[in-house]
């Protein structure tokens, strides 16, 4: 079957279009082997294929059976299509309960492959390295940690499979689709939770705490050298410091050690400004939470991004992957105690204040920088100037990059929010995410409550990720004391004190709110006839002097509100105690401290 697809693809191989590649010959190579137990389909096809969801769901099988004291398959969840979402947990002497994982001695390295589809080159070096562990190659390992692999996330898209797929991608021959079987992105769900997948991995952070977290993507975008990419946002942009100065000081150096001993070289994840013009700079990004590091950023757990570089050859990645997976995991054996502490202090600490947007800085640091020479050219085809790369190195002392240091919104973090009990949904998705809920029993008045008032708004003119976002401005106002009774209570002095702030505030570009979960306040479902405000109108008016001096202000000085019937009935209905109170109004209620 592979050697019949290796054929098929030379007919319409990408290669002739896409831009030269360097010579390679990594000491990562003396990683495959060709036959003998659990070679791998990736093995078997020199290096050029993938395996299909059944293939790989059956090695998966092969490899419990094959130590069955070390592996164990989980299911984890389900797609909406039905296919069964495979975890395995590799441990020593059979411990492989969420118990005995969470109260080992040995830090947990989580490994997750193919939340894009096409960028699958986690799942095979993922079943390589456990196939060392197997076979007793690296009986190390699990002496040091313990693995929670799951090789497919996306499993709909995974058997999208084409070789048209990602044409910038060199490899493997038939690849997976970037969404789900619903045409959304797991990467873009992590605090709105609309799909199964992301779900599912939640719940095994949740209940598995793992103390590392890497998911394993490949990159688009510029030809550089670097054929391992990967970060997690910086120091000085995270609300994470603590993990990002460990990551940092500790994990990244000995990880691109390891990486520089097999042959391969890692670079910073960083994107850029022009895609035409790479000498125009970098762009530093930080991912919010809708992201998977951006979440484990705001979350408290530590997550890397890796974005293996889509022009080196599909061998050369899933190598250059296993290797750094190799270099995490004796990284987390090392040092896991100083990653704990961190994760402690990121815990106890509690903001008064949170930065939830951020733009990119006007004026640019520099760095040095592994590049590929390109030329410049005007393309007759699309009528502007593109970039053609010419696959030798280049190297920049000082490439300008633009972090995302400016602050675009920051929000004062309330005591507490108070959620309405007819929103149990947003309570499920809190619980999720690890938040802790608790329910208003008391029936005492509570004061000093405010609520947020929508006075601008907009929504988008498209569909983003199946939802269609609102932005909005707000204003608060005083809420009568009353008994909440049944309410559910959201304490943000908690360890997710961030992330829940960043999940219910209004003005948080990730928040349920943005994503749309409160539509229905934009809509107004009670109205007014006019035989009956215009009469009491009048009365209102004839009672309220103040008020009828303002409606009279607002005629005189207003030339279009003046010859607006509706208009004018519209601001005297806003008046009267029949006007729909929950219009514009965020039924989440905020407890701010003195």
């Amino acid at each position: 079957m592979i050697a019949s697809i290796i054929m098929l693809s030379a007919t319409i191989s990408m290669d002739a279009y896409l831009p030269p590649q360097m010579a390679w010959e990594g000491k990562s190579l003396q990683l495959m082997q060709e036959n003998g137990p659990l070679t791998t389909d990736f093995e078997l096809s020199g290096g050029l294929a993938s395996p299909d969801y059944s293939q790989t769901m059956a090695f998966v099988e092969r490899l419990v059976a094959a130590n069955p004291t070390q592996f164990k398959a989980v299911d984890i969840g389900k797609s909406n299509a039905g296919r069964t979402i495979k975890m395995l947990v590799a441990s020593e002497q059979g411990k492989f309960s969420q118990g005995d994982i969470t109260n080992s001695a040995k830090p947990t390295l989580l490994i997750q492959s193919g939340i894009h589809a096409g960028e699958i080159d986690g799942k095979d070096a993922g079943f390589m390295l456990l196939r060392d562990i197997a076979t007793g190659k690296r009986l190390d390992i699990l002496s040091r940690v313990n693995i929670l692999f799951v090789p497919i996330l996306n499993v709909d898209g995974h058997e999208r499979r084409s070789e048209f797929n990602r044409i910038n991608q060199r490899g493997p021959i038939e690849m997976g689709f970037r969404t789900n079987a619903n045409n959304l992105n797991l990467n873009r769900d992590y605090t709105k939770l609309d799909t199964p997948e992301v779900r599912a991995i939640l719940a095994v952070i949740k209940d598995y705490k793992p103390d590392l977290y890497v998911d394993v993507h490949v990159t688009d975008g510029a030809d550089y050298q670097y054929d391992v990419t990967y970060g997690y946002n910086p120091q000085f942009a995270s609300e994470s410091p603590a993990i990002a100065k460990v990551l940092d000081e500790h994990f990244k150096p000995h990880i691109d050690d390891t990486l520089m001993k097999k042959g391969h070289i890692a670079g910073p994840l960083v994107f850029v400004m022009n895609k035409r013009d790479f000498k125009q700079g970098l762009a530093g990004w930080v991912a919010t939470p809708r992201f998977s590091n951006g979440w484990g950023d705001l979350a408290s757990v530590p997550t890397i991004l890796v974005e293996n570089h889509s022009l080196k050859p599909y061998k050369q990645r899933v190598l250059g992957t296993y290797v750094f997976l190799d270099g995490a995991v004796s990284a987390l054996a090392k040092d896991h105690t100083l990653l704990k502490e961190a994760v402690s202090q990121e815990f106890a600490s509690k903001p008064t204040e949170l930065v939830v947007q951020r733009r990119y800085a006007k004026q640019p640091d520099h760095i040095q920088f592994k590049g590929i020479t390109y030329k410049n050219f005007d393309s007759a085809i699309s009528g502007q100037m593109e970039a053609k790369y010419l696959g030798k190195p280049e190297f920049y002392d000082k490439l300008p990059i633009y972090w995302q240091k400016d602050v675009a919104k920051t929000v004062t973090v309330p005591n507490a929010f108070y959620i309405p009990p007819a929103y149990p949904h947003i309570v499920e998705k809190l619980k999720l995410h690890g938040v802790l809920v608790e329910k208003v029993t008391s029936n005492d008045e509570i004061v000093g409550l405010q609520q947020a008032v929508i006075t601008k708004h907009s929504f988008a003119s498209s569909p983003f990720e199946g939802r269609f976002r609102v932005s909005a401005e707000v204003a608060f106002d005083e809420v009568p004391a009353s008994s909440f009774t049944d309410w559910y209570y959201v304490s943000t002095n908690q360890d997710k004190s961030e992330l829940v702030t960043h999940l219910l505030h209004p003005e948080a570009p990730d928040s349920f709110f943005q994503w749309g979960e409160f539509n229905t306040i934009f809509q107004r479902t009670e109205y007014v006839e006019n035989y009956a405000l215009e009469p009491y109108a009048r009365s209102m008016l004839k009672n309220n002097p103040a008020m009828a001096l303002e409606f009279d202000k607002k005629i005189r000085e207003d030339s279009e509100f003046a010859v607006n019937a509706k208009a004018r009935l519209d601001w005297l209905y806003k008046k009267t105690p029949f006007y729909d109170q929950a219009y514009l109004k965020y039924p989440v209620l905020f407890e701010f401290g003195e």
